[in-house]
């Protein structure tokens, strides 16, 4: 850390101790959220975020972050999200965030979650004003609005939301009678992910089914559960969605998905398992990759609803 910035970052570390946040220029609105309530900017400027579905809100309502958190297989700015985040600048990992570089963007609101970083939120507020969801993943639309309300803008994201809504209930109909599986490859584990994480969420709005190994009735947290090479027909599904999480992760996808065990799955054999953006898929967490999850079963589904 160079010295000037590590004077003025325990300067303001510790000069606002007993006041907390710093007061917001000119005229505020209060926003409750998951560690109290916190007076925002009416029209924050320069916003960092420190989570990946924080990213899709901004872009989604026409935004750029000044700042923002990497995760941490996977530092770079998601692909789905096109030029928008160019100037956007990296804060630390979603886990290990660098102080300094964000006390350095001089940002007048910092978004970010209490699931992943209630230890930095006492030291962030006193940066600037602060606002945390609650979970992430299960709860993206609640999220979703609370980060617009914090950015001045729910009315606009209400409405896109409505508007997603819209089109997935208009799924059902058509392939309402598949049953569609998610898996993910981790760096050190395979997951099949349950209806309460977020691309499990995007396929129960559009009334498609999952096969029931993958509704993890047995588990209190229906996010997701592990797989193994030797329960990999767990992953089988009408069609067959899965992704992995950064290189490491991306080697043990081409050995499993090179073996005979996965071959023999009904929805490789048959041309249905479908290699998809983890970006979009697991990371993304927000309306813009909810749609692009549209997307991809509308174009990879269709041909099995025809015969």
């Amino acid at each position: 850390m160079r010295p000037a910035l590590a004077f003025l970052l325990l300067f303001a570390l510790t000069a606002c101790g007993s006041s907390g946040t710093p007061a917001a220029d000119g005229p505020t609105r209060t926003v409750k959220h998951a560690m109290g309530e916190t007076k925002v900017p009416e029209a924050p400027k320069r916003v960092v975020v420190l989570d990946t579905d924080k990213l899709d809100t901004m872009v989604s309502l026409g935004l750029a972050p000044v700042g923002a958190a990497q995760a941490g297989e996977n530092q770079k700015w998601p692909a789905y999200l096109g030029s928008s985040l160019s100037a956007t600048k990296p804060v630390g990992t979603l886990q290990s965030l660098n102080l300094e570089a964000i006390m350095a963007l001089k940002p007048d609101l910092i978004l970010g979650s209490k699931f992943r970083q209630a230890a930095f939120y006492d030291k962030l507020s006193r940066i600037a004003p602060t606002v945390f969801t609650e979970k992430v993943g299960v709860t993206w639309k609640e999220n979703f609005l609370l980060d617009a309300e914090a950015l001045g803008k729910k009315d606009q994201a209400a409405s896109l939301l409505s508007a997603y809504t819209t089109r997935a209930s208009s799924f059902g109909a058509k392939f309402g009678k598949l049953k569609v599986s998610i898996v993910r490859f981790m760096p050190t584990e395979i997951r099949m992910y349950g209806p309460q994480s977020f691309s499990g969420i995007v396929v129960g709005d559009a009334g498609i089914g999952r096969p029931e190994v993958q509704m993890l009735a047995a588990q209190e947290d229906k996010r997701f559960g592990k797989l193994s090479q030797e329960n990999i027909a767990q992953a089988d599904g009408d069609a067959l969605f899965y992704s992995a999480y950064g290189a490491a992760a991306a080697e043990s996808q081409a050995t499993i998905t090179g073996g005979p065990l996965w071959k023999n799955l009904g929805a490789v054999k048959s041309g249905n398992a479908h290699n998809v953006d983890d970006e979009v898929w697991m990371t993304g967490i927000g309306v813009t990759a909810a749609g692009k999850i549209l997307d991809d079963l509308d174009t990879k589904l269709t041909s099995l609803t025809k015969g």
